[in-house]
């Protein structure tokens, strides 16, 4: 029967770390743990003495500091491993935790899934061909060489990389080795974990490579994998629960999303919000019981791949479209209206395009087939207006011979909202407020492809907190993106003060915002 060493990357929270350890180990299966070494040492003392008398934990040898997209978070997993390895024999599974991780499913289903799948489960794509990185850094994390932290040592980190582009300092890629890339939440069985060791012993040449790549941790294990394995015993999957907003944001789970959790194709889910007390709880009672059965919906899968279908967004490295010096230009004003129900956005600006002369684009960022003027072939195609949006926005002006633009704008495209915020124009955003009943939105999953036409209704319904969850983060970073000039349209507002918005916002006259604001079925769906 399987017995599982859970690998743990921690840095805070010593009660959660323990609190963990404990349940993972009740059930009788072992975990190897490395503290942070920029952490607080009274922490790691803490812990220590806590899980002192379980046999069934152990903590690497050295603690290290990690750094984010540094090779650190590989070495401290290694570090890791090699403890669990050592310590544990009879282990037959390695399985990568953090701690915001927790089972959805039962010791006992865990190792009669792993049982019966002799197979390594990672995610490994081809680093060019597949779209896992849509924006920033792609080839050059590969043929230059990093040695210090984006996020810490910015000053040092791009000096470096821009005097190797200048000077032609690129790499070679170790010519045996295809470069993979995926999440770094993966189960290993033990002689894959041994053959990585092993090989890392013989090919010192391997570690200097990634030792000076960027974030390391989604091509390394990734990588070693796929060269070391036969690719009949590899599942390309994590069996950790995931999921990432279309604009990378890490989607976080809260105590009513414990039944849906508990319906999806995975072992484990993250990340827990630290405030889910109650989920918590339940999650960590879970994993010792026995007998349960779990009715698996399949719907998860389907919701991670909507809302990662655009691939993991990276993070920036090089100048953002709207520098100062480049901007649109401080004459002219941006009227971005978001809302997330598509047809009251249209609604809305065909009704400001019929009582103002203020030019009106529907989701120009968004619709492949919104309407646009012939630009000169730059506004073919949703690739070509996103990547030059600058481009386009000033086109458009011109094109109108207007100082003023309004432009839709879905909420998942955040960037877009916070680059015309960043710009010297004057930008003013309307988020639109719509009511979401459960009807429209087991339709949306629906529409999208969250779930099928024949999906059960309790899958279906499982899936409706998630989904009213992620709209409502994205309103709460559009919040955070701009303050003054932040308008809002309610449905659940009186016209008046809906017609008072549309005044402001558009800085016309109270009659005209009247005229605006006169169907009765804006919101309707």
């Amino acid at each position: 029967m399987a017995k599982i060493a859970y690998i743990l990357l921690c840095h805070k929270d010593p009660e959660a770390v323990i609190a963990q350890a404990g349940q993972l180990t009740a059930a009788g299966d072992c975990m190897a743990i490395h503290f942070d070494a920029r952490a607080n040492d009274a922490d790691y003392a803490h812990i220590r003495k806590a899980l002192s008398d379980n046999p069934n934990v152990t903590f690497a040898k050295k603690r290290i500091k990690c750094g984010w997209g540094a090779w650190s978070l590989v070495q401290a997993t290694l570090h890791a491993l090699q403890a669990a390895v050592d310590q544990f024999p009879r282990a037959t599974h390695f399985y990568m935790l953090s701690g915001d991780c927790m089972a959805i499913k039962t010791a006992e289903y865990v190792r009669s899934f792993l049982d019966e799948n002799d197979v390594d489960f990672i995610e490994s794509h081809d680093f060019f061909e597949s779209n896992w990185i849509k924006t920033g850094m792609k080839e050059d994390r590969l043929i230059y060489r990093h040695y210090f932290n984006e996020r810490n040592q910015p000053r040092l980190f791009y000096t470096a990389y821009e005097m190797q582009k200048r000077l032609g300092l690129t790499r070679d890629i170790p010519a045996d080795l295809q470069i993979m890339i995926g999440s770094q939440w993966w189960c290993l069985r033990r002689r894959t974990v041994e053959m990585i060791l092993e090989f890392l012993r013989q090919r010192r040449d391997v570690i200097r490579f990634f030792a000076t790549t960027w974030i390391p941790d989604e091509t390394f294990f990734q990588t070693l994998v796929r060269h070391l394995i036969p690719k009949q015993e590899i599942e390309n999957r994590t069996l950790t629960f995931l999921m990432f907003s279309d604009y990378g944001m890490p989607v976080t789970f809260y105590n009513d999303h414990y039944d849906m959790l508990l319906g999806q194709d995975y072992l484990f889910a993250r990340k827990i919000s630290p405030e889910a007390f109650e989920l918590k709880e339940r999650l960590g009672q879970l994993y010792a019981n026995e007998g349960i059965e779990f009715s698996i919906s399949g719907e998860g899968r389907n919701l991670y791949h909507f809302l990662t279908s655009r691939g993991r967004v990276g993070r920036r490295f090089a100048q953002r479209f709207w520098e100062a010096g480049n901007t649109l230009g401080p004459e002219r004003e941006v009227y971005l209206i978001v809302c997330k129900k598509w047809h009251v956005a249209k609604r809305l600006i065909d009704q400001i395009a019929s009582e103002t002369s203020i030019p009106c684009i529907e989701y120009l960022y968004d619709e492949r087939d919104t309407p646009l003027p012939d630009l000169g072939g730059i506004e073919s195609t949703l690739t070509k207006r996103t990547r030059h949006r600058r481009a386009v926005a000033r086109l458009l002006f011109d094109h109108f011979n207007s100082d003023k633009l309004v432009l839709c704008i879905d909420p998942a495209n955040l960037d877009v909202i916070q680059d015309f915020c960043a710009d010297q124009a004057k930008t003013r955003v309307l988020e639109i407020e719509c009511d979401y009943s459960d009807e429209y939105l087991a339709g949306h999953a629906r529409r999208v492809g969250l779930a099928g036409q024949n999906s059960v209704a309790e899958s279906v319904t499982r899936l409706l907190p998630t989904l009213r969850n992620a709209l409502a983060y994205e309103a709460e970073l559009i919040r955070d993106t701009q303050n003054d000039g932040l308008f809002h349209l309610r449905e659940a507002a009186d016209r008046s003060v809906n017609e008072d918005a549309i005044a402001e916002f558009l800085d016309i006259a109270p009659e005209k915002a009247k005229s605006v604001m006169q169907l009765d079925y804006l919101f309707a769906d």
